[in-house]
């Protein structure tokens, strides 16, 4: 696996040079980016980290425990694809002692991230070990293609003939890929607090043992399905189909705001038919009336299917992992 990407911030020096979206330099802290690494932590003492969204908030509150004061750039209960920064945000990130997040999920965030000087960066896309997985996929007989996640029809009909292979970042809904997600993050603690180094590396074991279970119940349950496709909202679960033998069909493709064309709701439906699919799995953020539509005119049902992308109302992530294991064994009617 390759190491983490960590990195000091780009200084403000190179701000002139930048044109981005976010109109937010004027309100972008000055501060001089120091050699220091005991950078400030919040009134409590705690080490300061300002994480993209919640994933990423789950895993370093579970790591650095008391020590660490975590705040998500993304709003509770928003979407975090598309999500726009504020001033305010940038700002923030200014005065944080680590920033944690995932290159190329947020462009705004990744914009931000240039704009600021004096936050440690970690930047986890290169220990998750991201694959690109199309928006479509010819597909034959309810199987994978090529190892990647199909999202066509039956009858080897190209489903989005214009849709482009994007880099998936949904590596959250992956148990093993958390852990090494964990496991960088871990890393980046003790580096920036050495003095509680013992305490985060308890912690993450901790933590891993937790993944190791949902992983374990996954495998198990999943193992003996009468179905192996399910079919989304949108393509936010190809590594869990990855990890466990499925097969994920989506309406829309990795970003969920993307409307489908006809010919691909007609392949969809060709999928379901085929398929003999029961449930078309919706989504809290995401708007449910196309993936309604093909259920009432196939005689599917739908379900939730929580791509965990904000912090769930009443539970965490694992509780929610539980609860979509819970879904997925009705709708493929495992045994």
């Amino acid at each position: 696996m390759t190491a983490p990407t960590v990195r000091r911030a780009l200084s403000v020096v190179a701000v002139a040079a930048l044109t981005l979206p976010l109109a937010a330099c004027s309100a972008l802290s000055s501060s001089s980016d120091s050699s220091d690494t005991s950078a400030p932590a919040d009134a409590e003492g705690a080490l300061s980290v300002a994480v993209s969204f919640y994933p990423i908030q789950y895993l370093t509150e579970a790591i650095g425990g008391d020590y660490v004061s975590v705040t998500s750039v993304t709003p509770t209960n928003t979407e975090p694809h598309d999500y726009e920064l504020s001033p305010k945000d940038v700002t923030a990130l200014s005065s944080s002692q680590l920033v944690a997040y995932v290159q190329g999920f947020q462009p705004s965030l990744d914009d931000a991230i240039s704009q600021v000087s004096g936050p440690t960066v970690l930047d986890l896309a290169s220990s998750i070990d991201l694959v690109h997985h199309e928006d479509s996929e010819e597909h034959e007989d309810g199987e994978e293609t090529d190892g990647a996640t199909a999202e066509a029809t039956d009858e080897g009909h190209d489903h989005g003939a214009d849709s482009a292979e994007a880099l998936d970042p949904h590596f959250w809904l992956d148990p093993v890929r958390m852990k090494s997600a964990a496991t960088a993050i871990e890393e980046a603690l003790a580096t920036a607090d050495p003095n509680h180094a013992s305490s985060y590396k308890n912690n993450l074991d901790t933590l891993d043992a937790s993944l190791d279970d949902l992983d374990t119940s996954y495998s198990q349950s999943l193992g003996s399905c009468e179905r192996t496709t399910f079919v989304t909202s949108h393509s936010a679960f190809g590594y869990l189909a990855d990890r466990y033998g499925l097969t994920q069909a989506s309406i829309s493709g990795i970003e969920p705001e993307a409307e489908p064309s006809l010919a691909e709701i007609a392949d969809i439906k060709e999928v379901v038919q085929s398929t003999g699919t029961t449930t078309i799995f919706t989504e809290e953020l995401v708007s449910p009336e196309t993936a309604e539509t093909i259920a009432n005119e196939t005689g599917a049902t739908t379900a939730v299917l929580n791509p965990i992308e904000s912090q769930p109302e009443s539970s965490d992530y694992a509780e929610a992992m539980r609860t979509n294991l819970g879904e997925l064994r009705t709708a493929l009617s495992c045994k």
